[in-house]
């Protein structure tokens, strides 16, 4: 199944890219298999063959993976500056954004990793760049070491992997964890709230938070986040981060306010051979805050 996807909620978001990207999703099935049977996943995704007149100077397509609690929405600054030279992509992983939840299937590593897999195999059919901000970052990680062949080299944004990850979710009741996907949907609606009764409110400030509500009102976003915290997302990983074999770019605001910057360093010494940009006047999503800088370091690093 192929299908132009408009989320709900649209109507009052002005930004134009955020508007341009929203008419470019699309839901496809993805087959999942676990162990002993298959789930169809309607996953929604971006793609951008590349619009240059000229012959592109590498042809691994880019695959751009978000971060918790987001959707692809987040790269509607980046993708314009990269479509024009490469095949872009860009995802919803299982559990999130405005890809289907299925409660039959637990948002775990292992399942986001098969997920994210059969995404690639499928639907690009070759090696990848494989660019994760983020929780994105992780999954990123997590996939390559898998799937090693499946991935050209890796781009990391401000990435989880040494920290923020929820290792203690799987041990906590259930009406606590959901207590906490009820604040993640509070905060922002609150945020809203608030900067709407400023006498002098500023539009941009208002549409990033519209579209950052966008995913809240998919059917079983509070279980997906449930289900993914009970089981504790990629508190593995950091014992793993060395066996990273791809070439590799670590992008790193330079004011990220919600890693801190302590981590850009310990993945610098932890993947050999991998290369450390700090990313001025950027805190913890640059390819928000500074896409065009982004953009050139993330093209010349693919070439």
């Amino acid at each position: 199944m192929l299908a132009h996807f408009l989320p709900p909620s649209t109507s009052e978001i002005q930004d134009v890219e955020a508007v341009a990207l929203l008419q470019q999703i699309q839901r496809r099935v993805v087959q999942v298999p676990v162990r002993q049977s298959t789930t169809a996943i309607t996953t929604a995704y971006a793609h951008y063959p590349p619009d240059s007149p000229t012959p592109v100077l590498d042809t691994i397509p880019i695959l751009l993976l978000h971060g918790f609690d987001s959707s692809l929405l987040e790269f509607r600054r980046l993708l314009p500056l990269l479509t024009h030279r490469h095949e872009t992509w860009a995802i919803d992983l299982l559990g999130s954004g405005f890809t289907e939840y299925t409660a039959t299937l637990a948002v775990n590593a292992q399942t986001i990793q098969q997920h994210l897999f059969n995404v690639v195999k499928d639907w690009v059919g070759q090696p990848v760049t494989l660019v994760g901000a983020s929780l994105g970052g992780a999954v990123a990680i997590d996939f390559a070491l898998h799937y090693p062949s499946w991935v050209r080299s890796l781009i990391l944004i401000d990435i989880v992997g040494f920290s923020g990850s929820f290792p203690i979710g799987q041990f906590l009741p259930s009406p606590l964890i959901e207590l906490g996907a009820d604040w993640l949907y509070f905060r922002k609606h609150a945020a809203l709230a608030a900067a709407s009764a400023l006498p002098i409110w500023d539009a941009s400030l208002m549409d990033a938070l519209r579209c950052s509500l966008l995913h809240q009102e998919m059917p079983g976003w509070r279980h997906a986040i449930a289900s993914f915290t009970q089981s504790g997302g990629y508190a593995n990983l950091s014992n793993a981060i060395a066996q990273v074999i791809h070439p590799t770019l670590i992008l790193w605001g330079k004011a990220d306010d919600v890693l801190g910057t302590v981590d850009a360093t310990r993945f610098e010494q932890a993947i050999a051979g991998s290369q450390l940009v700090w990313v001025e006047g950027a805190g913890h999503v640059p390819h928000f805050d500074q896409p065009q800088v982004v953009a050139d370091h993330l093209l010349s690093f693919a070439h």
